[in-house]
């Protein structure tokens, strides 16, 4: 067995013994800046599926299609052509640690969905990455002013280790929904479970809720 199957396996058993103990979601949400079940880090813990792609500048494409009026191949400098935003945010993994003040810097996800024109009936957007990795979101939420496309964290290119070149913030969601080495954006009609969705986590992942597991 190689170390991606193993670490999926694991986090599947993870995930099972966790809803086991009877994880569920809370009836009200936290006020609290920290989400319930989490514990602050000053580190930022690498979580991935064993694979961290190389992907040279040159080579790099983001594809943008599905539902939309005008599909888009972004090639690296492209993509840095478009307006740039700062935020701070904080970050929250499903495997119970917090990150507070994160410093990114990229294209706002609001710049994608002007560019692209999304039909009316596009409701959803998956996303796929350099290492196959997928989730979902519905496009709603992915209209917030904090949810980037960011290539820089700490004034600092995004690391591979982290997901670069460019990875997916949603920091009001567990960080499972923003996908790292991201390569595609696909606008589409009917939802479609993503990678973790599909093996027992949570399709929504509100981490005020704590709904970490489906």
């Amino acid at each position: 067995m190689d170390l991606k199957v193993k670490y999926i396996e694991a986090k599947k058993r993870w995930a099972d013994k966790q809803k086991n103990a009877g994880f569920a979601p809370l009836e009200k949400p936290s006020a609290d800046r920290l989400p319930p079940g989490q514990h602050l880090t000053k580190g930022f813990p690498v979580l991935d599926l064993g694979i961290q792609p190389d992907i040279p500048l040159d080579q790099w494409v983001l594809k943008v299609h599905g539902l939309v009026s005008n599909p888009m191949e972004l090639n690296w400098d492209d993509f840095n052509a478009l307006p740039q935003v700062e935020d701070i945010s904080d970050f929250h993994c499903v495997t119970t640690w917090s990150k507070y003040d994160c410093l990114w810097q990229g294209v706002p996800f609001t710049e994608i969905y002007e560019r692209a024109e999304p039909a009316a009936d596009a409701k959803y957007v998956f996303f796929t990455s350099y290492d196959d990795y997928t989730t979902n979101l519905p496009l709603d939420q992915l209209l917030d002013d904090d949810v980037l496309i960011a290539t820089r964290f700490e004034g600092e290119p995004i690391t591979r280790e982290h997901g670069g070149p460019a990875r997916i913030i949603v920091p009001k969601l567990y960080a499972w929904k923003g996908a790292k080495f991201v390569r595609e954006i696909e606008f589409m009609a009917e939802d479609r479970l993503g990678f973790w969705e599909i093996r027992g986590y949570s399709n929504t992942a509100d981490p005020f809720t704590e709904d970490r597991f489906a």
